[in-house]
């Protein structure tokens, strides 16, 4: 399970994981769930159990067949800190992307608690980077324990952005990537919201990623910001593995 990806601000998936469950408001219209109940209505084997938490261990070791370094996005279609996935599992994924310095992993969760509680036992390469998504001031705490974690780089996806995050704790975070909802109902994402975020990593010099305005059809609302494409990614120094 193994794919080139359509998503902006990465190359390939893996998903040694595949299903989740809701946790927050952010997780209602989910792209991956609609995904995954579309592949078992084809009969897809990998997803005969739907959405639920499957654990794919014949995928572990795919990256190290890839010998082009490669950005990769992990877990798309799930969330390698949910409670279901037992952390010697995790432990396996992390052994994985240790194994395979030329890739890039990109980690993104939404259960920030479990990711601070087991952080200690994994190890942070400086090829893995983790972020938490964040939708709304709800879940802003999200941040926080994110920013506690040992990661060379921590990353934000506000995405779906559906409510204004006008005070961003920004110290520690290495990039940020906004989005709007996309799909069927996909809740409206306001102009301000954006803009108040771009001057907040403006001021912190933190990488800015305009992902999209989403909506029914993102095709037709498109990427720009501004009247800009903005594409930035996080600065690495090579000596180090840190982001700048």
């Amino acid at each position: 399970m193994a794919t080139k990806s359509h998503i902006e601000w990465t190359e390939m998936t893996w998903n040694p994981v595949t299903g989740c469950s809701k946790i927050s408001a952010g997780c209602k219209f989910c792209y991956a769930e609609r995904m995954a109940k579309r592949l078992k209505a084809m009969g897809v084997k990998r997803y005969e159990n739907g959405f639920k938490v499957t654990l794919q261990p014949d995928l572990l070791n795919t990256p190290l067949k890839w010998k082009e370094p490669k950005i990769v996005f992990v877990n798309s279609m799930s969330d390698l800190f949910h409670e279901k996935v037992p952390l010697d599992y995790i432990k396996k994924v992390f052994e994985t992307m240790v194994k395979c310095p030329q890739h890039t992993f990109q980690i993104l969760t939404k259960r920030s608690q479990r990711l601070l509680e087991v952080a200690p036992e994994l190890p942070w390469a400086k090829n893995i980077w983790i972020g938490v998504s964040v939708e709304d001031e709800r879940v802003i705490e999200r941040v926080s324990d994110l920013q506690k974690v040992p990661a060379k780089v921590r990353f934000l996806s506000l995405e779906p952005l559906i409510g204004p995050l006008n005070k961003l704790p920004l110290k520690g975070i290495h990039w940020v990537i906004v989005g709007g909802e996309s799909g069927p109902k996909a809740r409206p994402m306001k102009s301000e919201w954006v803009t108040s975020i771009f001057r907040q990593c403006r001021n912190k010099k933190v990488p800015f990623f305009f992902k999209q305005w989403g909506g029914v059809r993102k095709d037709l609302t498109g990427r720009k910001l501004h009247g800009t494409t903005y594409d930035e990614m996080p600065l690495i120094n090579t000596h180090t593995g840190k982001a700048a």
